[in-house]
């Protein structure tokens, strides 16, 4: 743009001194054939006039072109400034849903959480009971078995202590619980010795 302006500026400058130049000429009267009439002026003042009024035009056309390419260019950037206004809202907008998700997502987290460490309480529980139940059944029959445990052992010393007191050469009257086959071992062994 500012090439062209001192252009413009530069070959004004010529027209201006050429015209000074030779202003005699200019202003000389000629016959001029206009094609319907034959009419008496300068022809220099006339070139230069219309050679004026061409740059004039040229002018006002460029003042034209060039506001409205200042208008496009306002245009553009108020459609682009909208633009990013609606781009910027439509991304609040969607960090908003995000937020909303993301604490929907943690209420629905914290819920499960709830309701999970409440059915894992119940397992617990429910797991302690049976464990409780379990060793409740062991303690009665280990109760049992030491009680039945006592009983053998109780005989096998009433036994012995009979043995004892009888002496070695008489047989026993009861052979202890779970040993018949060897009180009577005894009792042979017993009566072939004597």
């Amino acid at each position: 743009m500012r090439s062209r302006t001192l252009f413009l500026a530069l070959a004004t400058a010529l027209v201006v001194v050429f015209a000074y130049l030779n202003w005699s000429e200019f202003t000389r009267a000629t016959p001029l054939n206009l094609g319907w009439t034959t009419l008496t002026a300068p022809l220099g003042l006339i070139l230069l006039g219309v050679l004026a009024l061409a740059a004039i035009v040229f002018l006002a056309s460029s003042a034209v072109n060039h506001s409205r390419h200042v208008r496009h260019e306002r245009e553009q950037a108020r459609a682009l400034e909208a633009q990013r206004e609606l781009a910027e809202r439509a991304e609040a907008s969607r960090f908003i849903d995000l937020r909303k998700t993301l604490e929907t997502h943690l209420q629905e987290t914290r819920q499960h959480d709830k309701t999970s460490a409440a059915e894992l309480e119940q397992a617990q529980a429910r797991s302690q009971r049976e464990l409780r139940g379990l060793l409740e059944q062991m303690h009665r029959a280990m109760a049992m078995h030491l009680g039945e445990m006592e009983a053998r052992l109780d005989a096998r010393i009433d036994a012995l202590t009979d043995l004892r007191t009888q002496g070695t050469g008489t047989a026993r009257a009861t052979p202890p619980v779970g040993e018949p086959a060897r009180g009577a071992q005894a009792e042979a062994v017993a009566t072939r010795n004597t």
